[in-house]
C-alpha cells in the first residue's frame, strides 16, 4: 500500500513552489515518513525555518510551524524549546540560511546541545534569494555573485557541527531517498542537538550556471560521490578524494541544555 502523505500536508497548500528536479520534496517526504514512524503528535511538534527555498517546507506541513526571519530559525526554535521543553522541535533550512546569515545561531545551538533536530538541505547555493554563493558553494563553482568562479573554500557542515558541539551528526543525499527517513528518525530520538545534512542539488540557480546538462546528471553525481561510512573506513585518503561520507558520522551522549537549564531553575526556586 502506498504511503499516505496527505494526512501530514495542510489542505490547499499544494502544488509547492519548488522547481522541477529540486530535491526538497524528496527531503520533505523523508521527514514525513520519519515523523510517521515515530508517531509524533502534530500538536506537540514544532517545525521551524528561516527564509529560502528549503525554508518554505513548514508552510506545507500540518503541524505547529514557524516561518521566521532569514537565518534565525535556530534562535526561534531555541525559544520554543525553552518555553515548552516537552515539544518535539525540528528545524529545516538551506545551507545559506543555516551556515551563512544563520551561522552564529547554528554554532551556539550546537554548543548548547539543545534537544532539537536541524535538517540542513545543502544545495551549495542561495537558491531563492538570487543565486548568490554560500559558505557551501564548492571552490571554483559559479554563482550570481561569483560569475568567474568561487575563490573561497567551502564549509564542511558535518565537521562544523561536530566541532561546535552537536552530539548527533549525520549526512545523506536526495538521491538516497530511502536513507533520509532513517537518519531523521535516529536524529529525533537522540537527546541533544542533532544535525542531518542532506546534499540536495539546485538545478536552476546552481545547475544551469555550472553547466550540468540535466537533473539526472546532478542526481547521478550525488550517487557517485556518496560513500557510506562503513565503506569509507576501509578506503585510503586518495580513494576518498572528492567523495562525501554518508550515514551517522558522530554520536555522543552528553547532558542536553533544556535539562541542565531546568536544574538551574530548580536551584533558583529553593
Amino acid at each position: 500500500m502506498a504511503f499516505d502523505y496527505d494526512k501530514y500536508i495542510r489542505p490547499g497548500k499544494l502544488p509547492h513552489i519548488w522547481c522541477p528536479g529540486c530535491g526538497h520534496g524528496i527531503v520533505m517526504k523523508g521527514m514525513i515518513r520519519a515523523i510517521d514512524t515515530l508517531g509524533l503528535d502534530k500538536n506537540n511538534t514544532a517545525i521551524v525555518s528561516g527564509i529560502g527555498c528549503a525554508s518554505r517546507l513548514p508552510g506545507y506541513m500540518d503541524f505547529c510551524t514557524l516561518h521566521t526571519a532569514h537565518g534565525r530559525a535556530a534562535a526561534f526554535a531555541t525559544g520554543v524549546k525553552m518555553a515548552k521543553p516537552e515539544m518535539n522541535v525540528i528545524l529545516v533550512g538551506g545551507d545559506g540560511d543555516g551556515t551563512a546569515i544563520g551561522g552564529n545561531h547554528f554554532i551556539h545551538a550546537c554548543r548548547r546541545n539543545i534537544d532539537m533536530t536541524y535538517i540542513i538541505m545543502n544545495n551549495n547555493i542561495y537558491g531563492m534569494t538570487g543565486g548568490q554563493f554560500s559558505p557551501c558553494t564548492p571552490t571554483g563553482a559559479k554563482a550570481s555573485t561569483t560569475p568567474y568562479g568561487n575563490p573561497d573554500p567551502a564549509f564542511d557542515v558535518a565537521k562544523l557541527a561536530i566541532g561546535a558541539g552537536a552530539t548527533f551528526v549525520a549526512r545523506g543525499t536526495a538521491y538516497h531517498a530511502t536513507q533520509i527517513d532513517k537518519l531523521i528518525v535516529e536524529a529525533i530520538q537522540h537527546k541533544g542537538f542533532s544535525v542531518v545534512e542532506i546534499l540536495d542539488d539546485c538545478p536552476t540557480t546552481y545547475g544551469r550556471r555550472n553547466k550540468f546538462k540535466s537533473v539526472i546528471e546532478m542526481m547521478n553525481r550525488l550517487k557517485e560521490i556518496a560513500v557510506p561510512i562503513k565503506a569509507a573506513e576501509k578506503m585510503s585518503a586518495e580513494q576518498l578524494e572528492g567523495k562525501v561520507i554518508t550515514g551517522v558520522l558522530y554520536k555522543e551522549e552528553r547532558p542536553h541544555y533544556t535539562g541542565e537549564y531546568a536544574k538551574v531553575i530548580a536551584r533558583a526556586q529553593k
